[in-house]
């Protein structure tokens, strides 16, 4: 009888809500979450998803000796998840308005996942503000606000939230024009204003919008490194929309690598 593969071992990043003023009960705490449905979509394979935890504003580090750097070297795969947008101070910029200005505690905790990562050569999945940060992580900024800075572009997002998509298109020569054995893509769900600006070190353009705004990255590197701008959870949630891009060669290709 053949012995049955160990399911892979796969990193959440966390989301973080920080204390409210004035809030009384758990919302004076600093709560890690993880949206269900991008656990439930790692989870349609053989794999176990741990959340992997931060550190706390403001508050003293009760803890082991064990560092990030130990979830790098135990797990077997990195998926970054959406939430709060990126700070623009994390690469090197000024806040053009107060409601812009991000999470700069989360943005330092997944900074040095990704580093961690990286470092031990294991492969990183970016979705959403995942992607962003991968971005910012290898040197490259966004743009702060898309209506504002990009008047052209299109509705990235609205209040339908899940239920918001447009079409993308795969460059013919990208790796995922490849796992997809397509370039024209199809529609992806999309909630967002925030987009990559300038690139980051040896990271490549995968796939574009209407518009032109980058909805997919890859990089260039020594290990599997890459984001998608979309939500491809949400997809597998809307399986009456026929138009939705099958997000299934997203995931495979990120558990091959993770598998290696």
């Amino acid at each position: 009888m053949t012995e049955r593969p160990p399911p892979l071992r796969i990193g959440l990043s966390a989301r973080i809500f920080h204390p409210e003023q004035g809030a009384t009960g758990i919302k004076t705490k600093t709560l890690l979450v993880l949206e269900q449905s991008v656990a439930q979509w790692a989870m349609t394979r053989d794999v176990l998803l741990l959340m992997v935890p931060s550190v706390v504003r403001d508050g003293e580090l009760m803890r082991s000796n064990i560092r990030l750097r130990d979830y790098a070297s135990y797990l077997d795969g990195l998926i970054l998840q959406g939430g709060a947008d990126v700070s623009p101070r994390t690469y090197g910029e000024e806040p053009l308005r107060p409601e812009w200005e991000g999470d700069s505690v989360r943005d330092a905790y997944e900074l040095e996942l990704v580093h961690e990562f990286m470092e031990a050569g294991k492969p990183i999945l970016g979705i959403c503000r995942g992607m962003q940060l991968l971005n910012v992580a290898l040197g490259g900024s966004l743009y702060q606000d898309l209506p504002s800075q990009r008047p052209d572009s299109g509705h990235h997002e609205s209040g339908r939230y899940d239920t918001n998509a447009h079409p993308i298109e795969f460059l013919k020569d990208g790796i995922m024009s490849q796992w997809f054995g397509q370039a024209e893509g199809g529609n992806v769900v999309s909630i967002h204003h925030q987009a990559v600006n300038r690139l980051g070190r040896d990271v490549r353009v995968e796939a574009v919008a209407q518009d032109g705004v980058v909805e997919a990255i890859s990089w260039s590197g020594p290990s599997f490194v890459c984001g998608v701008q979309w939500h491809p959870e949400f997809h597998s949630q809307l399986i009456a929309d026929q138009s939705l891009l099958d997000c299934s060669p997203l995931l495979e290709n990120f558990l091959a690598a993770a598998r290696q």
